[in-house]
């Protein structure tokens, strides 16, 4: 987490005094860096939680990470509300700001507590101080390729067992969503001409309110509901109707060719005439649906894959990731109506495999309990 907080620090960084050359370099950089956090924050999430705590720390990681969305949100509405042009000045104030949060954050990793299987093995390495240093580092070494080997091994595995292959649907449908609400949706918006010159704005606006839909999801589910079998089915249910409600309002009120216009804006009618109120009101629903999904799919891969946290939640990011490039890349070739279809169609399967998943894990703890 310490490496990968490093590595983002430093794509922040790039933008103070930008280069072409370094927004390429730590573009690829920062995608290890996200997959290595992403990854070792799961693993930590689990290895500190228990069957009784799971929903609760994932709810409130949650809400705590789409703080984010909210707060840099309003920072550029009402800091850059009305202005065509960002000055340098402007630029380096915000990228500075973001850095020396991202540089605390970062070291903030420093104090988190050490599970318990750090302890041990340094408790171990304390007991071979009398060691040769070059012996430990070579021993240390060969640990780590050997580590890295059996993960893979690990990875692999997991990828084939019937769990991954019925969750891996509903993996999908996140990254699906994932590229819809974070870049399809706010596009959308502003290239709806009735809204007029306000387009541009809602943007952000836009951006607020989903922002508020995943704090309200993540706090709601990690510090409300308790009950952990009837909470990961309900709530998995709960965002798929909130995802339908909000794509079926986006139908009728989103011009169907508004992902596909480029310097002009939309010239489609939609079926109703264009409401401010209904598109924020589908931003707030795609923010809490999607709180529904992810902080399910982090409880029910905590509780199956507790003790190989860390490759499961490799493979999570890993589909999502590829659904998302994939959603993000037909997104501005296709209308909205047809990427609308495709997520409902994935977002009912994946819905439906979870159910499985959730079932087999429940008659597995009975077996267990006999």
């Amino acid at each position: 987490m310490f490496l990968s907080g490093i590595l983002y620090s430093g794509y922040i960084a790039v933008f103070i005094i930008p280069s072409t050359w370094s927004f390429y370099f730590t573009s690829v950089v920062i995608g290890f860096g996200a997959a290595m956090l992403w990854t070792a924050q799961g693993h930590f999430l689990v290895e500190n939680s228990d069957a009784s705590t799971i929903n609760r720390n994932t709810g409130v990681f949650w809400a705590l990470l789409q703080c984010s969305m909210l707060f840099g949100n309003l920072y550029v509405y009402f800091d850059w509300k009305g202005k065509t042009e960002i000055s340098d000045r402007e630029r380096k104030i915000m990228f500075t700001a973001l850095l020396v949060i991202s540089v605390l954050g970062t070291l903030s990793f420093l104090a988190l507590r050490k599970v318990r299987q750090l302890e041990e093995a340094l408790s171990e390495e304390e007991g071979q101080s009398l060691l040769s240093a070059r012996f430990i580092y070579k021993q240390k070494a060969a640990s780590a390729v050997t580590e890295a080997k059996t993960e893979l091994k690990t990875i692999v595995e997991i990828f084939k067992s019937k769990t991954i292959l019925l969750l891996s649907f509903c993996m999908a449908y996140s990254g699906l969503e994932l590229s819809f609400y974070s870049g399809v949706y706010g596009t959308c918006i502003g290239a709806t001409e009735y809204f007029g010159n306000s387009a541009k704005g809602l943007i952000g606006i836009s951006g607020i309110v989903v922002g508020i839909g995943e704090i309200v999801g993540g706090g709601l589910f990690g510090l409300v509901l308790k009950n952990n079998r009837f909470r990961r089915t309900s709530v998995v249910f709960l965002g798929m109707v909130v995802h339908f409600v909000a794509f079926y309002l986006i139908f009728l009120n989103i011009p169907d060719d508004a992902p596909v216009v480029l310097q002009t804006s939309s010239q489609h009618n939609p079926y109703l005439a264009p409401s401010v109120s209904i598109a924020l009101l589908c931003s707030f629903l795609l923010g809490l649906g999607d709180s529904c999904f992810n902080t399910q799919l982090y409880s029910i891969l905590g509780r199956a894959y507790a003790e190989q946290s860390a490759p499961a939640f490799a493979i999570f990011k890993f589909i999502q990731s590829v659904s998302a490039a994939v959603a993000f890349f037909y997104s501005g070739y296709v209308l909205l109506t047809w990427q609308l279809l495709v997520m409902v169609i994935m977002g009912f399967i994946g819905t439906l495999c979870f159910f499985m998943v959730e079932r087999m894990q429940n008659m597995s703890a009975d077996a267990q309990e006999y």
